[in-house]
């Protein structure tokens, strides 16, 4: 079991790394560093609610309904992200890893798992069902703007590969428990 776990860490770390690392050409490693530190902010609190609640708001029909499922989603999804950092006070990448890239400003709190990739899946997942027919055109988008947020993570020196899986997971469980409770409502 022990050696499982030293293999796991070990290429946890090396997936961190890579993720983490700058290009070397200053003109990219800008545009890059620039990108992932705005979309970053897509996965947060107040992107994920401000813009569900005006979508739901603004919305005609199944898009409305949409957007108060994703409202619902992202608020719920912060009860167990905040239990879980609570029972796992595991340290961000930059606390204790060497040489780690990180942003201006580094949160401080337990790094597992990522509410800001917990969050944008909360987000996601109800606009992809509201039209199975949409899902070949909104599944790429929403892999990419999910995996965009969830790898400006780790660019960010802020999680780990696990720390984002699990928030993608977690979002995901969330926000499709409270889609399926929504045609009980």
């Amino acid at each position: 079991m022990d050696n499982m776990v030293f293999w796991a860490l070990t290429h946890e770390q090396r997936v961190f790394f890579w993720a983490n690392r700058r290009p070397s050409h200053e003109g990219l490693n800008r545009w890059l560093s620039r990108w992932l530190g705005s979309i970053t902010h897509t996965g947060g609190a107040t992107f994920t609610l401000l813009s569900s609640l005006l979508l739901a708001l603004a919305a005609p029909g199944l898009w409305s309904i949409a957007g108060w499922q994703s409202f619902a989603a992202v608020a719920v999804s912060h009860i167990p992200v905040a239990v879980v950092k609570r029972k796992f006070c595991r340290l961000r990448p930059y606390q204790a890893l060497e040489a780690v890239h990180t942003c201006r400003k580094p949160l401080h709190d337990s790094s597992f798992p990522s509410g800001h990739t917990t969050a944008i899946f909360a987000w996601l997942m109800p606009w992809l069902l509201v039209d199975y027919a949409l899902l070949p055109i909104l599944l790429p988008v929403a892999i990419l703007i999910g995996g965009s947020v969830a790898w400006s993570r780790m660019y960010l020196g802020l999680h780990y590969p696990s720390d984002v899986t699990v928030g993608a997971v977690l979002g995901s469980l969330t926000s499709v428990l409270v889609s399926a409770a929504w045609s009980f409502i």
